[in-house]
């Protein structure tokens, strides 16, 4: 329990004053700021496993996992004094040039051995956004190096999500994400279809679904001409895009386009790696793919410490740094390979190995897709799709048409609204909930995310109709 050294009867004038202070001096990522200066934030106190208490010692299981982070649970004793025991024998050395530390090392050929084929070099920085921020900066660097200066364009996809960077954000594809008080790259970045069958595929069988999705990035890099085309981004399942899983061999059929034409394959597992979906790593293990670079963070210590990595193939690795050119890599940060971060991973690792979390995440995770599935005979609810502890729930105002509700009633809000009530926290995204919940989490728990949205999303629909939204 966390001390305020409150007196008696301080603790609501605590808990405001908190709140104020948040509301008048914080900007949050993706802050809304109609809403947020009347409403401020909810302020979290606490965590314990799957559990998160706020401030004033309500209860709520993190069904979203942080932010699709908090893979082995919070507040781990053992996690506390790995960070503490490295903090006390060296909280800090420079990354830079020629020093290192044993964390940083230890865990980059950690990293090295659990990637699938030849991604044995790896290049950490402080989160996602920055991983794949290295990984593009990365990209040019090697093919200029191999004399392919033209070779600059990026491709990526619809409803994408790489991160909040400029160079990153720039990549994603999400609509929602580029407000126009904001610049993006728009010359070299190019964006082609979301692999969503649910709301792309109408007319289609799924296999021809997967042929235009194909032939829609040969198309792009014939167009754009393969001497100018780096490399393809693409997340194993969108995140933050709505838990989209492409159609069945699309990754792999993706990759022998990118390799026919000479275009680097990223594959950014800032979300599906560490266990998500059961693995380390989801791109071969899951999906038959072998890509160039994978992009990793969030999972990688738990959301303990902030840490990201890009690791990359010896073959890029052998061009870049062929001796005799006098070359040097001048991307990195101050905490790269930060020697406190790296033991908090390399003890993350050591516990889902000691643990065999995976075994359990097949196991609650086929549970958790069963058990999901059961809100399909509810009115506004749409499509139900993900893989193990990646879930989402879209909502339509009609099923038959797929018709979306107005953006105005904010219809995830709004049940995650009534969910926080009843002690549970899902991710709103204008109309989907999505939820990515602790690799801890157990069935009874799991139970209680469904039972509980269940009645959530039943008590939304007797709103909408009282306020005139559905017949």
């Amino acid at each position: 329990m966390v001390e305020h050294n409150m007196t008696p009867g301080s603790s609501h004038n605590y808990a405001r004053e908190i709140w104020q202070k948040d509301k008048d001096h914080h900007l949050h990522p993706w802050q809304l700021f109609d809403s947020f200066h009347e409403e401020g934030a909810m302020v979290m106190d606490r965590a314990e496993g799957a559990w998160l208490y706020d401030i004033d010692g309500n209860r709520y299981l993190d069904s979203v996992g942080g932010l699709w982070c908090t893979n082995i649970g919070q507040g781990r004793s053992e996690m506390v004094e790995a960070v503490a025991e490295q903090m006390l024998k060296m909280t800090y050395a420079s990354p830079f040039v020629d020093m290192t530390n044993a964390p940083a090392a230890e865990l980059a050929a950690k990293l090295a051995e659990l990637a699938p084929g030849d991604l044995n070099h790896v290049m950490f920085s402080c989160g996602g956004s920055t991983a794949n921020d290295s990984a593009f900066r990365l990209i040019q660097y090697y093919q200029n190096c191999r004399g392919k200066r033209n070779k600059k364009h990026i491709i990526a996809r619809d409803a994408s999500y790489h991160g909040s960077t400029y160079v990153s954000m720039s990549i994603g594809g999400k609509k929602a994400d580029h407000p126009p008080e904001f610049d993006y790259i728009r010359d070299t970045i190019h964006h082609i279809s979301s692999p969503n069958y649910y709301r792309n595929g109408d007319g289609q069988s799924e296999s021809q679904y997967l042929d235009f999705l194909v032939d829609e990035l040969e198309q792009k890099i014939v167009e754009l001409g393969a001497d100018n085309v780096a490399a393809f981004f693409a997340e194993p399942i969108l995140g933050a895009g709505g838990v989209v899983v492409p159609p069945d061999g699309y990754h792999q059929r993706t990759m022998e386009i990118c390799k026919a034409h000479d275009v680097l394959y990223v594959s950014d597992e800032v979300v599906t790696a560490f266990g998500r979906l059961g693995h380390w790593f989801a791109s071969k293990d899951v999906f038959g793919l072998q890509p160039d670079i994978i992009t990793c963070a969030k999972g990688i210590t738990s959301g303990y410490l902030p840490l990201g990595a890009t690791i990359y193939s010896s073959h890029i690795h052998d061009v870049i740094s062929e001796p005799g050119h006098g070359r040097y890599f001048s991307n990195g940060y101050t905490y790269s390979g930060h020697p406190v971060s790296c033991a908090a991973a390399l003890k993350n690792i050591e516990i889902m190995e000691r643990e065999n979390l995976f075994e359990h995440v097949k196991d609650v995770g086929q549970y958790f897709e069963k058990k999901l599935q059961t809100l399909n005979d509810l009115e506004i609810v749409g499509e139900i799709r993900g893989v193990s502890l990646m879930q989402c729930v879209e909502f339509v105002a009609d099923k038959s048409t797929k018709a979306v509700f107005p953006d105005h009633i904010d219809i995830s809000k709004t049940i995650s609204a009534i969910a926080d009530k009843k002690g549970l926290l899902v991710r709103p995204i204008i109309n989907l909930n999505v939820m990515s919940p602790p690799l801890i989490i157990d069935k009874q728990q799991i139970d209680f995310v469904v039972e509980t949205l269940r009645e959530s999303i039943e008590e939304a629909t007797v709103q909408l109709k009282k306020e005139g939204h559905l017949s």
